[in-house]
Order: C-alpha cells, then structure tokens, then sequence
C-alpha cells in the first residue's frame, strides 16, 4: 500500500506540474493579451483538479495504510500469492438471490426507461432481495 501512496502522490504533483505548464504554454502565444486573458482557464483548471483528485485518493490511501497496522502482503517481497488470497464466503450455486437482484435491478432501469410506474415495482423486489427474504444461508448474528 505504501507504493500505491507514493504512485498517487506522484501523479498529483505531475498534474499540477502539468497545470502550471500548461498555463504557462497557452499564455505565449498571446503576447499582445495581458497574461490573464491569453491564458486557457478551462484546461488550467481540469488539470489542477485532476492533482487535487489524485492527491484526495493519495491522503485517504495514506490514512487507511495507516490505520491498517501492518504490511499488506501485496506489499511484502516474501509474500505467497495465498497470503493475499482471504476466504470471502459461501454463496451457493442453486441460491435465487442473485436472480431477484438482476429482476428488481431490470424493473428499475426498465422504470426509468419506459415509465416511471414501473419504478416502485423495482424498488419493492429489490427490499424483498436485500431484507433477506430470498437468501437461503444463516440467519444468526452475523445474517446478512
């Protein structure tokens, strides 16, 4: 993670390195203009907030590395490719909820698209998708 951090931090400073050279290169043809308005705000702009983007994603990455408490083990040089490879649960092939999320996700796009009646229809199968009504696993402390 600590190389994700470095590689954001160094697109936010080519960004706004980028910025001001770009500034710099839309002002010169304009010699007769006062600098201000010879220069091309809109891509001045864009790329200045690309590097505040890219520096956002770099700060927040930073902290999570951080809060963490130890190395990833993408990012130890003796890591097995198992040891980045955690279990992520059982979903069973026979299961209907994903079925009812494609169904409720399909009444809502359709709802969008052809009539917003068909909207709530979408928004109903969904609740009956995400409360659980449909899931077929676990229904203890940790039910999803």
């Amino acid at each position: 993670m600590r190389t994700n951090v470095v590689v954001w931090w160094v697109i936010c400073a080519f960004f706004v390195l980028m910025s001001a050279v770009y500034t710099v290169w839309s002002a010169l043809p304009h010699p007769d203009l006062p600098w201000n308005h010879g220069v091309e705000w809109v891509g001045t702009i864009a790329l200045l907030f690309v590097g505040l983007m890219s520096a956002l994603i770099a700060f927040y990455i930073g902290r999570v590395h951080r809060a963490q408490g130890g190395e990833l083990p993408a990012d130890v040089l003796t890591a097995d490719i198992d040891d980045g490879d955690p279990e992520m649960g059982e979903f069973s092939p026979w299961s209907w909820w994903p079925l009812v999320l494609a169904l409720s996700a399909a009444f809502a796009m359709i709802g969008l698209a052809v009539g917003t009646w068909m909207l709530p229809i979408g928004l109903g199968i969904f609740a009956v998708a995400i409360v659980g009504w449909v899931f077929e696993y676990y229904r203890g402390h940790f039910a999803r």
